[in-house]
């Protein structure tokens, strides 16, 4: 274990995430400085399933938390009475979960008396652009794309956010999901069919770009995993040898289109020269390549995490920790789990 020289000014937050399939601990220096940051993935258990298995998944967290946390502290050379804040995910996600990161985080803090604060998942992954853009700061535009999520949001302040646009079924990631179960390609879809995708031809198939009548930046990916799934069907009953790598790429420009059209028309709306993306499906290789190009055409400056902070980690829960804990937001030892939490709800 290094030692870490803590300074007067320094303000340390430990953070725990656990609101899915990973179970996360790391340290975070003043929100921009992450010393540490541990990930357990749980992957391999939940692929055979096809799926995230949630009674899994809570066992598992309670297996490796201690261990998690431990071992974030050790990385960053620091002890538990260097710490300032412990920051936690306490929604949206699972609420088993969610529970066991909700209660260690309440545990350390009830031993020590460091101060326990509750951090919305989606604010996290909306935080981790701060990790690397040191000079990012709001207002700007962000796409959070996620298994869960597809949101729009005017970043205003630090905790700040309006929605603008979001799902009405399915959300991107979970899109990517289902379509890449329909061809054979297992779990988790997202990074899949990213891969399959750079081998076949984006323009080999033409499936839907829906738009949402009356809510111009709202999403719906429902109809094209249906189009994608008709394909498949008409070309068994023809005999019809399907490429599956055309499809992955045709789905994929699909997605990639409507959520580049949607930012960039909302950005021009809004009138910002900032914007980032955020979440699981952040770390898409095609998303990011043409939101930049598209940015740079636009004298927009373009952000996004690197792929570690775009999947689920805590190093982004703690910079979310740290920017609550400056506003003074403090949670009791009532803290709950609240696995239907929205955008900027605050309990």
């Amino acid at each position: 274990m290094g030692n870490y020289n803590k300074s007067n000014e320094d303000i340390l937050v430990l953070a725990i995430e656990s609101s899915c399939d990973e179970t996360a601990a790391s340290v975070v220096k003043n929100g921009r400085e992450v010393l540490s940051n541990v990930i357990y993935s749980q992957i391999s258990l939940h692929t055979v399933y096809g799926g995230v298995v949630p009674e899994i998944a809570s066992r598992k967290h309670i297996e490796k938390i201690n261990q998690v946390i431990e071992q974030a502290l050790s990385e960053a050379g620091v002890r538990l009475n260097d710490i300032d804040a412990i920051a936690v995910t306490y929604g949206p996600g699972l609420v088993g979960a969610l529970l066991v990161g909700v209660s260690a985080a309440k545990a350390i803090s009830f031993a020590t008396g460091i101060p326990l604060i509750g951090v919305h998942h989606i604010e996290g992954h909306i935080c981790a652009n701060f990790i690397e853009n040191k000079g990012l700061e709001p207002p700007f535009i962000c796409l959070v794309v996620s298994g869960g999520h597809s949101h729009l949001v005017v970043v205003k302040d630090y905790g700040e956010y309006e929605i603008i646009g979001r799902t009405r079924d399915d959300a991107a990631g979970e899109a990517f999901d289902k379509v890449a179960r329909a061809i054979g390609l297992g779990y988790p879809g997202g990074p899949k069919i990213d891969k399959v995708s750079k081998e076949g031809n984006p323009d080999a198939i033409r499936f839907p770009r829906a738009k949402v009548e009356g809510s111009e930046y709202d999403f719906s990916f429902s109809g094209l995993k249906s189009a994608v799934l008709n394909y498949l069907n008409s070309c068994e009953m023809k005999g019809e040898k399907v490429n599956t790598a055309d499809v992955a790429a045709s789905f994929q420009k699909a997605v990639v289109d409507v959520l580049v059209d949607h930012s960039l028309d909302a950005v021009k709306q809004y009138g910002f020269d900032r914007f980032a993306i955020a979440g699981g499906v952040a770390s898409n290789g095609s998303l990011r390549r043409v939101l930049e190009e598209e940015c740079q055409k636009r004298g927009i400056s373009f952000y996004s995490p690197s792929p570690i902070f775009c999947t689920d980690n805590a190093a982004m829960i703690g910079v979310a920790g740290y920017y609550e804990y400056k506003k003074g937001v403090r949670h009791g030892f009532d803290l709950n789990a609240v696995p239907n939490l929205k955008l900027g709800e605050r309990i």
